[in-house]
């Protein structure tokens, strides 16, 4: 692997041995919920030491920099309070900070901008476009917006991908890459993303609401508590992957179970009564509204 001074900057280059970048350390800037996750999936997936690519986390306090590595030891490097060195470093650059403290990290902090000339800069902000985030970096750095969820520290996510036709194919391919090792993953055109950061990226904590109740009700007619959790949990997980599997409709799913006069048919009508479809799609309609806003509070934060 080759090395890099921290007094200079490791931009990409290509290999004629592949069409993949020389790429030999992603560094992970805001390395909080989604930071871990995306750093345990990549971790055990073996893309890092199959690629031979080195990871650095980058948080702000040292308790959390010594959680990190309580937690993963020496399988990554973790600097505390030193964004810049870390991107100085590294060829690809995942910002995972909240979106309200995003342009004083990559405009305020003194050597940012040279550090991020000539990298992939891969942001996780919700409701922060592109058009956006090319403001706040050199016009050599490319800019792919991705959108995962917490299900990534299982391998069991989902990403969705956004970025400019200017953005080479051989960088979207790395980028596909990296989350592809994490779970599901495809591009979209970025109009999507706010119902995406709804669907997808919240997706996980509705579906536990869901779930969560589903339990409840197991326990109301006499089940463990934990049995009752086990049972809708693989309930869930078992629907969604017929879905996925079969490429059904999840109509036809709910359907092949519902038989005349059966008990499956009374407890949908009783989710009918209580208007679920219209509170569920209701609530990817408001999170998405508030997704498109969350770029914007930066800049008020500034006034």
């Amino acid at each position: 692997m080759a090395s890099t001074s921290r007094n200079s900057t490791a931009a990409i280059t290509t290999t004629n041995a592949t069409t993949m970048p020389a790429i030999s350390k992603i560094a992970i800037v805001g390395c909080g919920t989604m930071g871990k996750a995306i750093l345990t999936g990549l971790l055990e997936s073996g893309l890092l030491v199959e690629r031979n690519v080195a990871v650095t986390a980058c948080v702000t306090s040292d308790e959390s920099a010594a959680a990190l590595r309580a937690q993963y030891g020496t399988g990554i490097q973790v600097y505390c309070g030193s964004n810049v060195a870390a991107c100085r470093e590294a060829q690809v650059v995942i910002l995972c900070t909240k979106p309200q403290v995003a342009q004083s990290v990559l405009v305020e902090e003194d050597g940012m901008h040279e550090a991020l000339e000539g990298k992939l800069l891969i942001s996780l902000l919700a409701g922060v476009r592109i058009a956006q985030l090319q403001t706040w970096v050199p016009a050599s750095t490319h800019v792919i917006r991705a959108m995962p969820n917490t299900p990534c520290r299982i391998r069991e996510g989902m990403t969705v991908l956004s970025c400019r036709a200017t953005v080479p194919s051989e960088l979207r391919s790395f980028a596909s890459t990296i989350f592809a090792t994490l779970g599901r993953c495809r591009f979209l055109d970025e109009k999507h993303m706010d119902p995406v950061t709804a669907l997808s990226g919240s997706g996980p904590a509705f579906a536990c609401v869901v779930l969560e109740s589903l339990a409840d009700g197991g326990v109301m007619m006499g089940l463990p508590r934990d049995v009752a959790i086990e049972l809708a949990a693989q309930a869930l997980v078992g629907a969604a992957r017929l879905v996925l599997a079969t490429g059904n409709h999840p109509a036809m799913v709910k359907d092949s179970v519902t038989t005349p006069g059966g008990c499956t048919i009374a407890g949908l009508l009783t989710m009918e009564d209580g208007k679920i479809r219209s509170t569920l799609a209701r609530t990817i309609q408001e999170a998405s509204t508030v997704a498109s806003t969350l770029g914007n509070r930066q800049d008020a934060g500034k006034k």
